[in-house]
């Protein structure tokens, strides 16, 4: 049946999706949104818990089954269950953290605000908006028995702690056994709305090379850690531009960085030490171990680690990679609802990474990203603002979303 959307499009829903659809309002996404914004959860700083705090009391309002676990002291993550048939459910995924506000805000970045269509906040778009219109959608879902449909699965929040940084919240969580199995997972991270079936993963590698001190005025009686760490800098060099020849159209091709370098002991003498801090995007196929363990042996193969230079290798961070047939009833069923609820979508991959790989690789289930807001015009920056109109149609997606994967 056409109807008509809050935007002013014809949209097709049934009689039950309509009705489903009619518990969901702006002000109510948007409210929520606000509490969570002025709720501060900055990291670095683990102080997820007041916006946590905030969650967890609109979830138990709304009647959903919800625990609470400290991966770190004052740092809960947060699982909220609209429990429901016996099948597989769909997970909605996000983080409670927000990047430091730092300077140049034209007001205070803790103090909802609106203008212009739009709510400003620091977190408003990445990731409040997401994580408020989850749960706005799940209340809307709770009524599903009211208009004749009977959910075959539970639909899932999971908001994790410290995405930001390190992701021990999304680390913990994959590391516990599931309650119920999963059709899929929406990670709620600002998309524009776009159906992100793909994502590279992230890894920090940090490379410390030890050399032997000497006199500048005799470097051969020394060995230059600088020097080796050069040689190494241009194997990632090559080996970054060979990548770049086999990009897929999806997600690109995996990606080197060495964002640090510190060595030396002073002018005057061969440095007897440089480190490297390197950041490695990730393929979905690729493991970080895997590539240090490879960087490492080319490294030897190339003989830069012989005649008094030592080189350690470690991995000190990794974020997997995911991607999700563009066929997949997920992807399928989240384009048609966003379209259904008043918007309008692309299918497309992210360079970024997200805690969805996480999901994905350790648990299994299919994942997607798609929620409010635009991450490079708004997150991580001065002014930070979602449009409400949006913050709507995301509700109103997610919900559609599991009525026809669920329904």
């Amino acid at each position: 049946m056409t109807r008509r959307a809050p935007g002013g499009r014809d949209v097709s829903l049934s009689e039950a999706e309509a009705g489903v659809l009619s518990h969901i309002n702006a002000d109510t996404v948007a409210m929520l949104t606000a509490g969570l914004v002025e709720a501060s959860s900055e990291n670095p700083g683990g102080t997820e818990a007041a916006a946590v705090e905030v969650l967890e009391k609109a979830c138990r309002s709304a009647g959903f089954s919800v625990s609470t676990r400290e991966v770190a002291p004052g740092r809960p993550n947060l699982v909220a269950t609209l429990s429901a048939g016996s099948g597989p459910g769909l997970m909605l995924l996000g983080h409670s953290d927000v990047v430091p506000a730092g300077p140049g805000w034209s007001a205070d970045p803790y103090r909802a605000r609106y203008a212009d269509g739009r709510l400003y906040g620091r977190g408003a778009t990445d990731m409040k908006g997401g994580l408020a219109a989850a749960v706005v959608a799940m209340q809307a879902l709770s009524h599903a028995s009211a208009y004749g449909v009977d959910l075959s699965g539970p639909v899932q929040l999971v908001c994790t702690v410290d995405e930001e940084e390190h992701g021990i919240g999304v680390r913990d969580f994959v590391s516990q056994a599931p309650e119920y199995e999963f059709a899929g997972c929406i990670v709620a991270e600002p998309t524009d709305l776009e159906v992100v079936r793909g994502c590279r993963g992230a890894s920090y590698l940090e490379i410390d090379i030890t050399g032997r001190a000497a006199h500048s005025g005799r470097p051969a009686d020394g060995r230059s850690a600088i020097n080796a760490a050069a040689s190494i800098v241009d194997l990632i060099r090559f080996d970054h531009e060979q990548l770049a020849m086999t990009a897929d159209d999806l997600l690109g091709s995996g990606t080197w960085n060495v964002g640090t370098i510190a060595g030396g002991q002073g002018i005057s003498v061969v440095a007897p030490m440089c480190s490297l801090g390197i950041d490695r995007r990730l393929m979905p196929h690729e493991s970080a171990q895997t590539i240090a363990a490879e960087l490492r042996q080319t490294i030897s193969q190339s003989g830069i680690d012989s005649d008094g230079i030592s080189v350690d290798v470690r991995v000190t961070m990794e974020m997997p990679g995911f991607a999700t047939d563009k066929s997949h009833s997920l992807v399928t069923s989240t384009v048609g609802a966003i379209t259904d609820a008043g918007g309008s979508t692309s299918v497309g991959g992210w360079s970024a990474a997200c805690d969805g790989g996480f999901v994905n690789r350790d648990l299994g289930i299919p994942a997607i990203v798609c929620g409010p807001g635009e991450i490079h015009t708004q997150a991580h920056q001065p002014d930070e603002s979602v449009a409400i109109a949006d913050l709507e149609t995301a509700a109103r997606a997610y919900a559609l979303t599991a009525l026809r994967m669920l329904g």
